[in-house]
């Protein structure tokens, strides 16, 4: 990967928590559309979606991240990796090589970390020597046909790299969590949600929302009413599991 320095790298979120993006850019390439793209169009930071899909670095961000959390007055109860990247980009091993770092650096400060990919989440994450038990390790999921994947989301890893990737951590009794977003309405792509449901039961949180910053949601009738009744199979399912639902 190229690398760029920065003069800054924690930061709170305008959802109110505290982040780290250590790369600009995502080899993923989302289609649905990628918000952290049109952001980064919009303030100039990448102009195609072609340079979005080669990714960055932050090559200083180690020693970023120690000396700010060395000068935090108020320390952050949580550090999320990442709203804007991807901190586990599938075939970037140095973005996970970076990431590990990080997430070490803030656990050594007493700060948990929760953690979202569509790549696939190192076994590593469950070294407890590094990594204290209070990590949350979540990976995106809004599907399980590979064809949509290879449509929408073309360079993230299989949907079953990930699950298995999820699972094998939660075997080692690290906290889990599946972001089904963003879920597609029918004349997108028709899907039964309760399968994907049951290809991740062993989660402890599951959150679910639907599909964002697109006009093809509003061409499906009664969009709305959808949602609300996929939201309900969700909290059912999580319900009779003992799984935390949020939405």
């Amino acid at each position: 990967m190229d690398s760029i320095e920065r003069k800054t790298l924690l930061y709170r979120s305008g959802l109110g928590f505290w982040c780290v993006n250590h790369a600009q850019g995502c080899s993923h390439g989302c289609r649905y559309p990628c918000y952290a793209f049109s952001m980064a169009r919009a303030h100039g930071r990448a102009s195609t979606m072609e340079e979005w899909c080669e990714p960055r670095i932050v090559a200083n961000a180690p020693e970023l991240l120690e000396r700010e959390l060395a000068r935090k007055r108020e320390m952050p109860d949580r550090i999320h990796f990442s709203l804007t990247t991807d901190p586990f980009m599938h075939g970037q091993p140095a973005m996970t090589a970076m990431s590990e770092t990080l997430i070490a650096i803030s656990n050594a400060r007493g700060i948990p970390c929760s953690i979202l990919t569509k790549g696939e989440l190192p076994a590593s994450l469950a070294d407890r020597g590094r990594f204290p038990e209070d990590n949350i390790h979540g990976i995106s999921l809004v599907s399980l046909d590979e064809g949509f994947r290879k449509r929408w989301e073309p360079g993230a890893a299989s949907y079953a790299k990930r699950i298995a990737a999820l699972r094998r951590l939660h075997d080692a009794g690290r906290t889990t969590l599946v972001h089904i977003e963003p879920w597609p309405t029918p004349n997108i792509f028709a899907q039964e949600l309760e399968p994907l449901l049951e290809a991740i039961s062993f989660v402890d949180v599951i959150y679910f929302s639907g599909w964002n910053y697109s006009p093809l949601v509003r061409q499906f009738p009664d969009a709305d009413a959808y949602y609300r009744g996929q939201l309900a199979v969700a909290r059912r399912f999580c319900r009779e599991r003992g799984i935390e639902c949020q939405a």
